[in-house]
């Protein structure tokens, strides 16, 4: 224990290193020094690791906080870098590959769909929407042009350059850029909308704090129509760092069953939480305290060499195996 402690204890003194060198950058736009620094960041966060982030101190926790909206703010001007880079070719979507993660988001797209089929079976959407789309909306994409190709996609940003961007990649593509649509505006806004949608995709950094990535989820679970998918994008160990981490308590009480829970041990860096929203009813009955709506997620073989389940929301996988091969 002595020993895990200590562990423990240098790898967030190395995090919080690196926090202070990015706090301190003058701007986060792509350079060689941004991207140093991430990918140091990401190399620390990857490597399994016995540290529970949501176990850290207050001070850890407000460096994490911290941390995780620099990475958003990193991450969002990387993707506007090269929306912008990808518009220049006359079909930007042959020059996809330019983007040095977009192999990340095609095993990550991968891995939601075949946990989809696995634990919706029979799920044949015709309406998805993607919430936190971004400048580039690779996972809409992906799962549209090579897992859900008679879908028709929405996707949601509070940024409306951010989406003036995206519209731009399709506009060579006349099939994907009929089935895919912008729309600015804040998650919090959608209400009847909501209800249309076969599946909802909750990108990882709607919602920073776990506070608020609750109240996103309640939200949705208000007004998602009954039995529809709900696939939620979290994190995982000392990957806490980089990103949210969902309690899929949070999702059960935001009124849905949780169906599956992944964490990848490759290069894809989110974990995946795969639930259906109850009926109205039972969301009652959720509310109210009454019956015994504390499920358990199957222990199952998973879908891909990637990543293993929990048997329940309280249980913990193992860590994250290292991958010395990352960058943000």
């Amino acid at each position: 224990m002595e020993a895990q402690n200590q562990e423990v204890a240098a790898l967030v003194q190395k995090i919080a290193g690196l926090h202070a060198a990015i706090s301190k950058l003058p701007s986060l736009s792509p350079s060689a020094e941004v991207d140093a620094l991430f990918t140091d960041l990401v190399m620390a966060c990857v490597p399994a690791s016995p540290v529970d982030v949501t176990k850290l101190g207050p001070e850890a926790q407000r460096m994490r906080e911290e941390l995780i909206r620099l990475c958003s703010t990193a991450e969002g001007q990387l993707e506007a870098h090269y929306s912008d880079m990808l518009t220049t070719f006359d079909n930007p979507l042959d020059h996809l590959g330019r983007f040095p993660y977009y192999g990340n988001y095609v095993n990550l797209s991968k891995l939601e769909y075949e946990l989809l089929v696995r634990y919706v079976p029979g799920i044949a959407p015709s309406s998805v929407a993607f919430v936190g789309s971004g400048p580039l909306p690779f996972s809409s994409l992906v799962l549209a042009a090579h897992h859900l190709p008679d879908a028709l996609f929405d996707n949601y940003d509070r940024c409306g350059a951010a989406n003036e961007r995206a519209k731009k990649l399709f506009r060579a593509d006349e099939d994907l850029g009929a089935r895919m649509a912008f729309h600015t505006a804040d998650v919090a806004s959608l209400k009847e909308e909501l209800g249309a949608y076969d599946i909802v995709f909750l990108a990882a950094l709607v919602g920073m704090a776990a506070e608020e990535k609750a109240e996103v989820i309640a939200h949705l679970g208000a007004h998602m129509a009954d039995s529809a998918a709900l696939v939620v994008r979290s994190a995982h160990g000392a990957r806490g760092f980089l990103y949210p981490i969902v309690d899929p308590e949070d999702v059960r009480r935001g009124g849905f069953d949780v169906l599956a829970v992944c964490h990848p041990e490759d290069e894809v860096i989110n974990s995946v939480i795969v639930a259906r929203k109850v009926d109205a009813r039972a969301a009652a009955a959720r509310k109210d305290g009454l019956g015994d709506w504390r499920g358990v997620v199957p222990v199952v073989g998973p879908p891909s060499k990637c990543c293993k389940m929990e048997a329940s929301a309280l249980e913990k996988a193992e860590e994250f195996a290292a991958n010395k091969e990352l960058s943000v």
